[in-house]
Protein backbone atom coordinates (compact mmCIF):
# COMPACT_ATOMS: atom_id res chain seq x y z
CA UNK A 1 0.00 0.00 0.00
CA UNK A 2 1.23 3.48 -0.74
CA UNK A 3 1.56 6.07 2.11
CA UNK A 4 0.67 9.22 1.95
CA UNK A 5 3.79 12.56 2.08
CA UNK A 6 5.52 12.64 5.26
CA UNK A 7 3.63 15.02 7.43
CA UNK A 8 0.46 14.51 5.94
CA UNK A 9 -2.52 13.18 6.83
CA UNK A 10 -5.52 11.75 5.19
CA UNK A 11 -8.50 12.98 6.92
CA UNK A 12 -10.64 10.84 4.57
CA UNK A 13 -9.15 7.28 5.17
CA UNK A 14 -10.13 8.60 9.24
CA UNK A 15 -13.19 8.83 8.81
CA UNK A 16 -13.50 5.97 6.74
CA UNK A 17 -12.05 3.49 8.84
CA UNK A 18 -13.57 4.65 11.92
CA UNK A 19 -16.72 4.26 9.91
CA UNK A 20 -15.74 0.40 9.16
CA UNK A 21 -14.68 -0.07 12.77
CA UNK A 22 -17.97 1.62 14.03
CA UNK A 23 -20.01 -0.94 11.77
CA UNK A 24 -18.86 -3.67 13.76
CA UNK A 25 -18.20 -2.21 17.07
CA UNK A 26 -22.07 -0.82 17.29
CA UNK A 27 -23.62 -3.68 15.94
CA UNK A 28 -22.43 -5.36 18.95
CA UNK A 29 -24.61 -4.00 21.50
CA UNK A 30 -27.02 -2.44 19.73
CA UNK A 31 -29.19 -5.61 19.06
CA UNK A 32 -29.01 -6.54 23.03
CA UNK A 33 -31.47 -4.11 23.60
CA UNK A 34 -33.52 -4.95 20.98
CA UNK A 35 -33.52 -8.78 21.49
CA UNK A 36 -36.60 -8.95 23.86
CA UNK A 37 -38.96 -7.26 21.24
CA UNK A 38 -37.39 -9.89 18.49
CA UNK A 39 -38.51 -12.41 20.75
CA UNK A 40 -41.76 -11.16 20.62
CA UNK A 41 -41.90 -11.09 17.34
CA UNK A 42 -41.05 -14.37 16.70
CA UNK A 43 -42.71 -15.77 19.27
CA UNK A 44 -39.58 -17.58 20.62
CA UNK A 45 -38.40 -18.33 24.01
CA UNK A 46 -35.32 -16.89 25.83
CA UNK A 47 -33.02 -19.41 25.23
CA UNK A 48 -34.04 -19.38 21.73
CA UNK A 49 -33.11 -15.89 21.14
CA UNK A 50 -29.98 -15.74 22.23
CA UNK A 51 -29.02 -17.52 19.14
CA UNK A 52 -29.29 -13.97 17.38
CA UNK A 53 -26.55 -12.76 19.47
CA UNK A 54 -24.44 -15.98 19.90
CA UNK A 55 -24.47 -16.82 16.29
CA UNK A 56 -23.26 -13.02 15.42
CA UNK A 57 -20.08 -13.68 18.13
CA UNK A 58 -19.34 -17.35 17.22
CA UNK A 59 -18.59 -16.57 13.18
CA UNK A 60 -16.84 -13.26 13.89
CA UNK A 61 -14.76 -14.55 16.54
CA UNK A 62 -13.64 -18.13 14.26
CA UNK A 63 -13.13 -15.24 11.51
CA UNK A 64 -11.23 -12.71 13.11
CA UNK A 65 -7.78 -14.59 13.28
CA UNK A 66 -8.13 -15.37 9.31
CA UNK A 67 -7.83 -11.85 8.32
CA UNK A 68 -3.90 -11.51 7.72
CA UNK A 69 -3.97 -14.29 5.48
CA UNK A 70 -7.03 -13.12 3.39
CA UNK A 71 -5.93 -9.66 3.10
CA UNK A 72 -2.56 -10.99 1.74
CA UNK A 73 -4.23 -13.21 -0.27
CA UNK A 74 -7.08 -10.97 -2.31
CA UNK A 75 -5.76 -7.47 -0.82
CA UNK A 76 -6.77 -5.08 1.93
CA UNK A 77 -8.42 -2.83 -0.08
CA UNK A 78 -10.90 -5.64 -1.66
CA UNK A 79 -11.59 -7.29 1.79
CA UNK A 80 -12.83 -4.69 3.13
CA UNK A 81 -14.79 -3.26 0.68
CA UNK A 82 -16.49 -6.34 0.31
CA UNK A 83 -16.53 -6.99 4.18
CA UNK A 84 -18.76 -3.38 4.40
CA UNK A 85 -20.67 -4.40 1.83
CA UNK A 86 -21.14 -7.79 2.93
CA UNK A 87 -22.15 -6.43 5.99
CA UNK A 88 -24.73 -3.72 4.94
CA UNK A 89 -26.78 -6.44 2.96
CA UNK A 90 -26.88 -8.82 5.81
CA UNK A 91 -28.14 -5.63 8.03
CA UNK A 92 -30.68 -5.30 5.20
CA UNK A 93 -31.92 -9.10 5.52
CA UNK A 94 -31.85 -8.77 9.09
CA UNK A 95 -34.15 -5.92 8.97
CA UNK A 96 -36.64 -7.91 6.50
CA UNK A 97 -35.95 -11.03 8.31
CA UNK A 98 -39.60 -12.80 8.59
CA UNK A 99 -38.58 -16.09 11.32
CA UNK A 100 -36.14 -16.68 13.96
CA UNK A 101 -34.54 -19.55 11.63
CA UNK A 102 -33.66 -16.65 8.91
CA UNK A 103 -32.17 -13.95 11.47
CA UNK A 104 -29.88 -16.40 12.94
CA UNK A 105 -28.24 -17.22 9.50
CA UNK A 106 -28.48 -13.74 8.51
CA UNK A 107 -26.46 -12.64 11.89
CA UNK A 108 -23.82 -15.68 11.37
CA UNK A 109 -22.85 -13.87 8.19
CA UNK A 110 -22.92 -10.66 9.12
CA UNK A 111 -20.28 -11.67 11.45
CA UNK A 112 -18.07 -13.51 9.19
CA UNK A 113 -17.69 -9.85 7.26
CA UNK A 114 -17.78 -7.48 10.53
CA UNK A 115 -15.05 -10.08 11.88
CA UNK A 116 -12.32 -8.62 9.31
CA UNK A 117 -13.59 -4.63 9.51
CA UNK A 118 -11.70 -3.93 13.09
CA UNK A 119 -8.32 -5.39 12.12
CA UNK A 120 -8.55 -3.99 8.38
CA UNK A 121 -9.13 -0.62 10.34
CA UNK A 122 -6.25 -1.21 12.68
CA UNK A 123 -3.74 -1.89 10.24
CA UNK A 124 -5.19 0.78 7.28
CA UNK A 125 -4.59 3.49 9.44
CA UNK A 126 -1.00 2.29 10.92
CA UNK A 127 0.42 1.94 7.32
CA UNK A 128 -0.97 4.86 5.79
CA UNK A 129 0.24 7.75 8.19
CA UNK A 130 3.90 8.78 9.00
CA UNK A 131 5.17 7.86 12.69
CA UNK A 132 4.93 11.22 14.11
CA UNK A 133 0.83 11.85 12.89
CA UNK A 134 -0.39 8.47 13.91
CA UNK A 135 -1.10 9.09 17.97
CA UNK A 136 -3.34 12.07 16.42
CA UNK A 137 -4.94 9.74 13.74
CA UNK A 138 -5.79 7.16 16.18
CA UNK A 139 -7.10 9.07 18.81
CA UNK A 140 -9.71 9.70 16.39
CA UNK A 141 -10.08 6.33 15.62
CA UNK A 142 -10.11 5.57 19.20
CA UNK A 143 -12.89 7.80 19.79
CA UNK A 144 -15.45 5.76 17.38
CA UNK A 145 -14.77 2.45 18.01
CA UNK A 146 -14.70 3.03 22.30
CA UNK A 147 -17.58 5.15 22.43
CA UNK A 148 -19.96 3.77 19.78
CA UNK A 149 -20.02 0.04 21.62
CA UNK A 150 -20.46 1.95 24.85
CA UNK A 151 -23.41 4.11 22.92
CA UNK A 152 -25.02 1.46 21.68
CA UNK A 153 -27.72 0.70 24.15
CA UNK A 154 -28.53 3.87 24.46
CA UNK A 155 -29.03 4.03 20.82
CA UNK A 156 -30.62 0.79 20.34
CA UNK A 157 -33.12 1.52 23.58
CA UNK A 158 -34.19 4.80 21.07
CA UNK A 159 -34.90 3.19 17.93
CA UNK A 160 -36.43 0.40 19.71
CA UNK A 161 -38.66 2.24 22.15
CA UNK A 162 -40.16 4.78 18.91
CA UNK A 163 -39.35 3.01 15.64
CA UNK A 164 -39.17 -0.45 15.65
CA UNK A 165 -36.99 -3.43 16.40
CA UNK A 166 -35.87 -3.76 12.91
CA UNK A 167 -34.10 -0.18 13.10
CA UNK A 168 -31.14 -1.21 14.61
CA UNK A 169 -30.26 -3.24 11.57
CA UNK A 170 -31.68 -0.82 9.07
CA UNK A 171 -29.33 2.39 10.93
CA UNK A 172 -26.06 0.24 9.99
CA UNK A 173 -27.09 1.60 6.11
CA UNK A 174 -26.21 5.17 6.04
CA UNK A 175 -23.12 4.55 8.22
CA UNK A 176 -21.81 1.37 5.51
CA UNK A 177 -22.48 3.73 2.67
CA UNK A 178 -20.25 6.79 3.67
CA UNK A 179 -17.85 4.28 4.87
CA UNK A 180 -18.09 2.30 1.28
CA UNK A 181 -17.72 5.54 -0.71
CA UNK A 182 -14.79 7.02 0.98
CA UNK A 183 -12.88 4.15 1.02
CA UNK A 184 -13.44 3.59 -2.56
CA UNK A 185 -12.42 6.58 -3.51
CA UNK A 186 -9.42 7.15 -1.55
CA UNK A 187 -8.11 3.61 -0.26
CA UNK A 188 -5.02 2.44 -3.09
CA UNK A 189 -4.42 -0.99 -4.55
CA UNK A 190 -2.14 -2.77 -2.77
CA UNK A 191 -0.37 -5.83 -4.22
CA UNK A 192 -1.70 -9.71 -3.33
CA UNK A 193 0.18 -12.51 -2.55
CA UNK A 194 -0.56 -16.50 -3.68
CA UNK A 195 -1.13 -17.81 -0.36
CA UNK A 196 -1.83 -21.75 0.37
CA UNK A 197 -4.63 -22.29 1.88
CA UNK A 198 -4.43 -24.32 5.40
CA UNK A 199 -8.03 -26.40 5.23
CA UNK A 200 -6.52 -28.24 7.78
CA UNK A 201 -5.29 -25.55 10.50
CA UNK A 202 -8.57 -23.58 9.62
CA UNK A 203 -10.97 -26.75 10.26
CA UNK A 204 -9.10 -26.97 13.89
CA UNK A 205 -9.23 -23.47 14.32
CA UNK A 206 -12.84 -23.44 13.79
CA UNK A 207 -13.52 -26.29 15.76
CA UNK A 208 -11.46 -25.11 18.58
CA UNK A 209 -12.50 -21.22 18.53
CA UNK A 210 -16.27 -21.96 17.26
CA UNK A 211 -16.99 -24.72 20.24
CA UNK A 212 -15.39 -22.98 22.77
CA UNK A 213 -17.84 -19.54 22.11
CA UNK A 214 -20.61 -21.33 22.36
CA UNK A 215 -19.56 -22.74 25.62
CA UNK A 216 -19.42 -19.48 26.59
CA UNK A 217 -22.63 -18.12 25.68
CA UNK A 218 -24.73 -20.95 25.86
CA UNK A 219 -23.14 -22.24 29.25
CA UNK A 220 -25.16 -20.92 31.95
CA UNK A 221 -28.37 -21.51 30.01
CA UNK A 222 -28.07 -25.15 29.76
CA UNK A 223 -26.38 -25.36 33.40
CA UNK A 224 -22.60 -26.06 32.42
CA UNK A 225 -21.58 -29.71 32.51
CA UNK A 226 -24.89 -30.43 33.37
CA UNK A 227 -25.82 -30.16 30.10
CA UNK A 228 -24.40 -33.02 27.24
CA UNK A 229 -24.28 -30.44 24.66
CA UNK A 230 -22.06 -28.35 26.55
CA UNK A 231 -20.13 -31.25 27.35
CA UNK A 232 -19.67 -32.42 23.79
CA UNK A 233 -18.71 -28.68 22.71
CA UNK A 234 -16.38 -28.32 25.63
CA UNK A 235 -14.28 -31.71 24.67
CA UNK A 236 -14.77 -30.55 20.85
CA UNK A 237 -13.04 -27.11 21.78
CA UNK A 238 -10.10 -28.21 23.32
CA UNK A 239 -9.10 -31.58 21.18
CA UNK A 240 -9.71 -28.26 18.05
CA UNK A 241 -7.08 -26.16 20.15
CA UNK A 242 -4.70 -28.90 21.24
CA UNK A 243 -4.75 -29.86 16.96
CA UNK A 244 -4.61 -26.61 16.19
CA UNK A 245 -1.24 -26.09 18.15
CA UNK A 246 0.29 -28.89 17.04
CA UNK A 247 -0.28 -28.03 13.87
CA UNK A 248 0.91 -24.28 14.32
CA UNK A 249 4.15 -25.68 15.46
CA UNK A 250 5.00 -28.01 12.82
CA UNK A 251 3.73 -26.54 9.76
CA UNK A 252 5.64 -24.31 7.84
CA UNK A 253 2.91 -21.04 6.83
CA UNK A 254 0.03 -21.92 9.13
CA UNK A 255 -3.28 -20.06 8.81
CA UNK A 256 -2.99 -18.42 12.24
CA UNK A 257 0.71 -17.71 13.38
CA UNK A 258 0.73 -18.55 16.96
CA UNK A 259 4.63 -17.91 17.21
CA UNK A 260 3.38 -13.82 17.90
CA UNK A 261 3.05 -15.00 21.58
CA UNK A 262 6.56 -15.99 22.08
CA UNK A 263 6.90 -12.33 21.78
CA UNK A 264 6.83 -11.20 25.54
CA UNK A 265 5.07 -7.57 25.33
CA UNK A 266 2.46 -9.08 22.66
CA UNK A 267 2.00 -12.41 24.75
CA UNK A 268 1.46 -10.35 28.20
CA UNK A 269 -0.68 -7.39 26.75
CA UNK A 270 -2.93 -9.84 25.07
CA UNK A 271 -3.54 -11.29 28.80
CA UNK A 272 -3.67 -7.67 30.26
CA UNK A 273 -6.66 -7.28 27.61
CA UNK A 274 -8.32 -10.11 28.29
CA UNK A 275 -8.46 -9.19 31.52
CA UNK A 276 -9.48 -5.76 31.19
CA UNK A 277 -12.61 -7.04 28.72
CA UNK A 278 -13.93 -9.52 31.53
CA UNK A 279 -13.85 -6.75 34.21
CA UNK A 280 -15.55 -3.98 31.63
CA UNK A 281 -17.81 -5.61 29.07
CA UNK A 282 -18.74 -7.81 32.52
CA UNK A 283 -19.89 -4.91 34.14
CA UNK A 284 -21.71 -3.19 31.15
CA UNK A 285 -23.62 -6.76 30.57
CA UNK A 286 -25.15 -6.71 33.83
CA UNK A 287 -25.98 -3.38 34.11
CA UNK A 288 -29.41 -3.14 32.14
CA UNK A 289 -31.16 -5.61 34.22
CA UNK A 290 -29.36 -4.89 37.53
CA UNK A 291 -30.96 -1.31 37.09
CA UNK A 292 -34.30 -2.55 34.92
CA UNK A 293 -35.36 -5.41 36.56
CA UNK A 294 -34.34 -4.73 40.31
CA UNK A 295 -34.34 -1.04 40.61
CA UNK A 296 -37.32 -0.33 38.14
CA UNK A 297 -35.53 2.07 35.43
CA UNK A 298 -37.51 2.01 32.28
CA UNK A 299 -35.76 1.02 29.42
CA UNK A 300 -34.77 4.77 27.93
CA UNK A 301 -33.41 5.64 31.12
CA UNK A 302 -31.14 2.64 31.77
CA UNK A 303 -29.70 3.42 28.13
CA UNK A 304 -29.25 7.34 29.02
CA UNK A 305 -27.18 5.96 31.73
CA UNK A 306 -24.38 4.91 28.80
CA UNK A 307 -23.62 8.15 28.18
CA UNK A 308 -21.60 9.93 30.78
CA UNK A 309 -19.38 6.66 29.99
CA UNK A 310 -19.43 7.31 26.36
CA UNK A 311 -18.65 11.04 26.84
CA UNK A 312 -16.02 10.14 29.35
CA UNK A 313 -14.49 7.46 26.69
CA UNK A 314 -14.32 9.94 24.12
CA UNK A 315 -12.76 12.65 26.19
CA UNK A 316 -10.22 10.17 27.38
CA UNK A 317 -9.46 8.52 23.99
CA UNK A 318 -8.51 11.91 22.67
CA UNK A 319 -6.24 13.17 25.26
CA UNK A 320 -4.67 10.15 25.71
CA UNK A 321 -4.20 9.28 22.10
CA UNK A 322 -2.79 12.89 21.35
CA UNK A 323 -1.16 13.88 24.49
CA UNK A 324 -0.08 11.60 27.20
CA UNK A 325 1.37 8.79 25.17
CA UNK A 326 3.95 11.09 24.35
CA UNK A 327 4.70 12.14 27.56
CA UNK A 328 4.24 9.16 30.13
CA UNK A 329 5.19 5.26 29.89
CA UNK A 330 2.40 3.68 28.70
CA UNK A 331 2.31 1.19 31.24
CA UNK A 332 1.53 3.44 34.01
CA UNK A 333 -0.96 4.97 31.55
CA UNK A 334 -2.61 1.80 31.23
CA UNK A 335 -2.42 0.58 34.84
CA UNK A 336 -4.00 3.84 35.76
CA UNK A 337 -6.84 3.23 33.11
CA UNK A 338 -7.34 -0.29 34.99
CA UNK A 339 -7.28 1.26 37.97
CA UNK A 340 -10.14 3.80 37.29
CA UNK A 341 -11.90 0.50 36.14
CA UNK A 342 -11.19 -1.55 39.31
CA UNK A 343 -13.00 1.73 41.27
CA UNK A 344 -15.59 2.20 39.21
CA UNK A 345 -16.90 -1.33 39.89
CA UNK A 346 -16.80 -1.31 43.30
CA UNK A 347 -18.37 2.04 43.27
CA UNK A 348 -21.18 -0.03 42.02
CA UNK A 349 -20.53 -2.37 44.32
CA UNK A 350 -21.46 -0.30 47.18
CA UNK A 351 -24.97 1.13 45.88
CA UNK A 352 -28.06 0.02 47.39
CA UNK A 353 -31.77 -0.14 46.89
CA UNK A 354 -32.06 3.70 46.42
CA UNK A 355 -29.26 4.31 43.95
CA UNK A 356 -30.51 7.44 41.95
CA UNK A 357 -29.60 8.23 38.65
CA UNK A 358 -26.01 9.97 39.14
CA UNK A 359 -25.16 7.37 41.44
CA UNK A 360 -25.45 5.08 38.26
CA UNK A 361 -23.76 7.37 36.09
CA UNK A 362 -21.00 8.79 38.02
CA UNK A 363 -19.13 4.97 38.24
CA UNK A 364 -19.86 4.36 34.19
CA UNK A 365 -18.03 7.85 33.73
CA UNK A 366 -15.24 6.28 35.75
CA UNK A 367 -15.11 3.28 34.03
CA UNK A 368 -15.28 5.78 30.61
CA UNK A 369 -12.11 7.28 31.65
CA UNK A 370 -10.23 4.00 32.11
CA UNK A 371 -10.91 3.02 28.83
CA UNK A 372 -9.30 5.55 27.12
CA UNK A 373 -6.09 4.95 29.30
CA UNK A 374 -6.17 1.52 28.41
CA UNK A 375 -6.74 0.79 24.86
CA UNK A 376 -4.10 3.55 23.24
CA UNK A 377 -1.28 2.50 25.51
CA UNK A 378 -1.85 -1.52 25.53
CA UNK A 379 -1.78 -1.01 21.96
CA UNK A 380 1.95 0.64 21.99
CA UNK A 381 2.67 -1.81 24.16
CA UNK A 382 1.47 -5.03 22.48
CA UNK A 383 2.55 -3.88 18.72
CA UNK A 384 6.14 -2.91 20.30
CA UNK A 385 8.34 -5.77 17.92
CA UNK A 386 5.61 -6.25 15.37
CA UNK A 387 6.46 -5.87 12.17
CA UNK A 388 5.00 -3.79 10.09
CA UNK A 389 4.11 -6.88 7.11
CA UNK A 390 2.60 -8.73 10.02
CA UNK A 391 0.11 -6.15 11.24
CA UNK A 392 -2.83 -7.44 10.08
CA UNK A 393 -2.65 -11.26 11.40
CA UNK A 394 -1.07 -9.47 15.03
CA UNK A 395 -4.29 -7.39 14.97
CA UNK A 396 -6.76 -10.28 14.08
CA UNK A 397 -5.23 -12.12 17.22
CA UNK A 398 -4.94 -9.37 19.58
CA UNK A 399 -8.52 -8.38 18.92
CA UNK A 400 -10.18 -11.90 19.07
CA UNK A 401 -8.38 -12.25 22.37
CA UNK A 402 -10.33 -9.07 23.17
CA UNK A 403 -13.62 -11.24 22.10
CA UNK A 404 -12.84 -14.02 23.95
CA UNK A 405 -12.21 -11.90 27.05
CA UNK A 406 -15.57 -10.27 27.05
CA UNK A 407 -17.40 -13.15 26.18
CA UNK A 408 -15.64 -15.07 29.50
CA UNK A 409 -16.48 -11.96 31.41
CA UNK A 410 -20.31 -11.98 30.23
CA UNK A 411 -20.41 -15.59 31.07
CA UNK A 412 -19.06 -15.73 34.75
CA UNK A 413 -21.48 -12.30 36.10
CA UNK A 414 -24.50 -14.29 34.22
CA UNK A 415 -22.97 -17.37 36.45
CA UNK A 416 -22.42 -15.35 39.03
CA UNK A 417 -25.46 -13.62 39.34
CA UNK A 418 -27.77 -16.91 39.69
CA UNK A 419 -25.42 -18.71 41.79
CA UNK A 420 -25.37 -15.79 44.21
CA UNK A 421 -29.32 -15.46 43.84
CA UNK A 422 -29.67 -18.93 44.87
CA UNK A 423 -26.89 -18.65 47.86
CA UNK A 424 -28.13 -15.46 49.18
CA UNK A 425 -31.95 -16.28 49.31
CA UNK A 426 -30.94 -19.48 51.28
CA UNK A 427 -28.81 -17.45 54.05
CA UNK A 428 -31.81 -14.83 54.14
CA UNK A 429 -34.42 -17.04 54.72
CA UNK A 430 -32.79 -19.06 57.40
CA UNK A 431 -32.49 -15.82 59.58
CA UNK A 432 -35.71 -14.48 58.68
CA UNK A 433 -38.88 -16.18 61.00
CA UNK A 434 -41.96 -15.33 62.57
CA UNK A 435 -39.69 -15.28 65.88
CA UNK A 436 -37.17 -12.87 64.53
CA UNK A 437 -38.04 -9.34 66.40
CA UNK A 438 -36.03 -7.66 63.20
CA UNK A 439 -39.16 -9.00 60.77
CA UNK A 440 -41.65 -8.55 63.11
CA UNK A 441 -40.20 -4.63 63.81
CA UNK A 442 -40.14 -4.30 59.72
CA UNK A 443 -44.33 -5.72 59.15
CA UNK A 444 -45.63 -3.52 62.73
CA UNK A 445 -45.67 -0.12 61.04
CA UNK A 446 -48.15 -2.34 58.92
CA UNK A 447 -50.51 -3.90 61.44
CA UNK A 448 -49.08 -7.59 60.03
CA UNK A 449 -47.25 -10.41 61.40
CA UNK A 450 -44.31 -12.43 59.85
CA UNK A 451 -46.61 -15.29 60.39
CA UNK A 452 -49.77 -13.94 58.55
CA UNK A 453 -50.28 -14.86 54.42
CA UNK A 454 -49.37 -10.77 53.40
CA UNK A 455 -46.91 -10.55 56.05
CA UNK A 456 -44.97 -13.92 54.50
CA UNK A 457 -45.51 -12.71 51.16
CA UNK A 458 -43.79 -9.06 52.23
CA UNK A 459 -41.36 -10.91 53.67
CA UNK A 460 -40.48 -13.55 51.08
CA UNK A 461 -40.48 -10.44 48.66
CA UNK A 462 -38.12 -8.43 50.40
CA UNK A 463 -35.91 -11.38 50.78
CA UNK A 464 -35.69 -11.56 46.98
CA UNK A 465 -34.80 -8.20 46.49
CA UNK A 466 -32.03 -8.29 49.07
CA UNK A 467 -30.60 -11.44 47.63
CA UNK A 468 -30.73 -10.28 44.04
CA UNK A 469 -29.09 -7.16 45.24
CA UNK A 470 -26.13 -8.91 46.75
CA UNK A 471 -25.43 -11.08 44.12
CA UNK A 472 -25.22 -8.08 41.48
CA UNK A 473 -23.18 -6.01 44.12
CA UNK A 474 -21.16 -9.20 44.36
CA UNK A 475 -20.52 -9.15 41.03
CA UNK A 476 -19.22 -5.96 40.80
CA UNK A 477 -17.02 -6.27 43.23
CA UNK A 478 -15.16 -9.12 41.97
CA UNK A 479 -14.91 -7.34 38.57
CA UNK A 480 -13.23 -5.06 40.43
CA UNK A 481 -10.23 -7.31 41.94
CA UNK A 482 -10.21 -8.69 38.48
CA UNK A 483 -9.24 -5.69 37.29
CA UNK A 484 -7.05 -4.65 40.01
CA UNK A 485 -5.59 -8.62 39.67
CA UNK A 486 -4.28 -7.67 35.80
CA UNK A 487 -1.90 -4.35 36.88
CA UNK A 488 0.84 -5.98 37.71
CA UNK A 489 1.29 -7.96 34.71
CA UNK A 490 1.96 -4.51 32.50
CA UNK A 491 4.79 -3.96 34.72
CA UNK A 492 6.90 -6.62 33.19
CA UNK A 493 6.53 -5.65 29.57
CA UNK A 494 9.32 -3.99 27.72
CA UNK A 495 9.62 -0.14 27.90
CA UNK A 496 9.22 0.99 23.89
CA UNK A 497 11.69 2.79 21.93
CA UNK A 498 11.93 6.64 21.84
CA UNK A 499 9.35 7.91 19.60
CA UNK A 500 7.47 4.74 19.19
CA UNK A 501 4.34 5.60 21.79
CA UNK A 502 2.20 7.41 18.41
CA UNK A 503 2.91 4.32 16.36
CA UNK A 504 0.14 1.19 16.46
CA UNK A 505 -3.70 1.21 16.13
CA UNK A 506 -6.12 1.42 19.02
CA UNK A 507 -8.44 -1.16 19.38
Amino acid sequence: MTSPAAGHINPVIVVAVVLSAILEVLDSTIVNVALPHIQAAFGATTDQATWILTSYIVSAVVVMPLTGFVARRVGRRRLILTAVTGFATMSVMCGLSWSLETIVAFRLAQGMFGAFLIPLSQSILFDAYPREKRGQAMAVFGLGVVVAPVLGPTVGAILTEYFSWRMVFFVNLPVAAMALLLLAGELPDDETEEVRIDWKGLALLAIGIGCLQFVLDQGETKDWLSSRVIQVALIASVLGAVGFIIHVLTTERPVVDLRFFADRNFALCNLVIAGFAISLFGGIAILPTFVQNLLDYPVITSGHLFIPRGVAAGLSMVLTGAVLVTRFDPRVLAGLGMFLTAVSNFMMGALNMDAGFWELAWPGAVSGLGMGLVFVPMSILAFESISKSRQDEASGLFNVTRQLGSSVGISLVGTWVVRGLQTNTAVLSQNVTPYNPAAQAYLAPLNLTPDSAQGAAILGQEIAQQAELISYLTVFNNLGLFALATIPLLFFCKVPKPGTQASVPAH
